[in-house]
């Protein structure tokens, strides 16, 4: 009876002791277990213990006198949460006006985009008309790099002050020395913190990194920018919890074979998150873009088959875009479907609809489709211009120059509703066109006013838009 009793015991008391718990140091994830190879991100080795914290030292804490009392909402002030512009156009319109003191911003994009040189450009503004000095902390480049850059794009100032560092102490010992007004870390992933597990870079680092910044940046008001990395897919790389610690996140795209570049916003505590930022790439570093609807157009002196212009939304902005198409000569077998900056899927429906309800053979003909200037345009509302393109294209009939689809290509045939068709049709007109098919019940009844100048006119399926599409097409041939 003694053995079982004080084996018995010793299975509770190892049962009632803390029991180890298992993460991933790349992606977060927790495994029951330990294994080899994370179940989540794939990668090898990264599983790490941890043991887990007990229940009872939450339920041991006690109630403490706090800092500051709480106060009735109406009698304090928001001065101090006021967003002071950068006087990079298209960055303080993405951020709802500027950077806010005491605010952390986490911008993300793939290596090679410009963020360096964006940021980069908006400390050099921000030392030239602020009161305060910025700081650029780089982790990734020495200091003679990062200054080679700065004199290219023109970015020196006396109180623009930049330092090589990859240790968290050594950071805030900087912040110390300089007390700038603005920080920028170049990249959070690479500064590692003494007193965090794991190595520079992986989950439990990058979240003391931040969360230590942060704690810093709200306490002393410093306005920050954090650089991170995104993973394959295009997120944010790290736990998603650096998205929730921070104020505000970007997100930096473009493409590397063309200059135009968008900085989206995802999350913002300040702002409109659906904001995007337009900026152009050219030798001497990277400028702001008010007006990029004329990159997505080609200015044709006469009518040509296979094109077709639409407006898509990126966020609150109207972009006036032009699609292309190419129809190939029939082929045995399975065409192809080529796309460049549309979705695929959603050309094929649209082939499939014109096909059925529009009489054009098109099953055995190679079809190529495109958008103009490396814009990518995934939204319903492509729809009707890309039809318009592709039969523009097969039956060798130009659309107008000067028209404009909207709408969304149901299976049936039918032009379906869709967003924000005032800001669109005015952002068309502005750039000179004239006609406009749009779907029922967004034209002028609905709407209540139309652009000066410009001739709406409602269509309830694709048969009717190509009806009124080559009638617009012939006419302006005729002048």
């Amino acid at each position: 009876m003694t053995g079982r009793a004080s084996s018995s015991s010793r299975s509770s008391a190892k049962s009632a002791g803390p029991r180890a718990s298992y993460e991933c140091d790349a992606c977060g994830h927790r495994p029951p277990k330990w294994v080899g190879r994370c179940p989540e991100c794939g990668e090898w080795g990264s599983i790490v213990e941890s043991a887990a914290s007990a229940p009872a030292a939450l339920r041991a804490v006690t109630a403490r006198r706090p800092a500051e009392p709480a106060r009735p909402i109406a009698t304090i002030s928001a001065a101090p949460a006021k967003a002071r512009p950068t006087n990079v156009p298209e960055f303080d319109r993405v951020l709802g006006g500027g950077l806010v003191p005491g605010g952390v911003v986490l911008l993300a994009g793939e290596p090679g985009v410009g963020k360096s040189t964006l940021l980069l450009d908006v400390a050099q503004q921000w030392a030239a008309t602020g009161d305060t000095p910025a700081l650029v902390i780089s982790g990734e480049e020495s200091v003679s790099q990062v200054r080679l850059r700065a004199e290219r794009i023109g970015a020196l100032h006396e109180r623009l002050y930049l330092a090589a560092e990859t240790d968290l102490g050594a950071v805030l010992g900087h912040l110390d020395a300089v007390n700038p007004g603005l920080l920028i870390l170049d990249s959070v992933q690479t500064i590692a913190a003494p007193g965090a597990e794991g190595v520079p870079g992986g989950v439990t680092q990058v979240r003391g990194v931040t969360a230590a910044i942060v704690a810093v940046a709200k306490e002393r008001g410093i306005a920050t920018v954090l650089v991170g990395h995104v993973t394959k897919d295009g997120q944010v790389a790290g736990p998603r919890v650096l998205e929730h610690l921070v104020d505000v996140v970007l997100n930096f795209e473009g493409d590397k074979h063309s200059s135009l570049r968008m900085v989206r916003g995802l999350k913002n505590r300040f702002g409109a998150a659906d904001e995007v930022g337009c900026f152009e790439m050219h030798e001497g570093g990277i400028a702001s873009l008010p007006d990029p609807s004329g990159l997505f157009l080609t200015r044709y002196t006469d009518a040509v088959p296979g094109t077709c212009v639409t407006v898509a939304m990126e966020g609150r902005r109207a972009l006036v875009t032009e699609v292309q198409a190419l129809i190939g000569a029939p082929v045995p077998g399975s065409p192809r479907r080529t796309v460049s900056g549309l979705d695929g899927a959603r050309l094929a429906m649209v082939l499939a609809v014109l096909q059925r309800r529009s009489k054009l053979q098109l099953h055995d003909r190679e079809v190529f489709a495109a958008t103009v200037g490396g814009v990518r345009v995934i939204e319903p509302a492509a729809d009707l211009g890309v039809a318009l393109a592709v039969a523009s294209a097969a039956t060798e009939l130009p659309m107008a120059p000067d028209l404009v689809a909207l709408g969304e290509v149901g299976l049936t045939g039918e032009v379906r509703r869709v967003g924000a068709v005032p800001r669109r049709l005015a952002e068309a007109a502005r750039l000179g066109f004239r006609f406009a098919l749009v779907p029922l019940g967004c034209g002028p009844a609905a709407t209540g006013s139309v652009p000066e100048g410009m001739k709406v006119l409602e269509v309830g399926d694709v048969r009717t838009a190509l009806h009124y599409a080559v009638q617009a097409g012939e006419r302006s041939e005729s002048r």
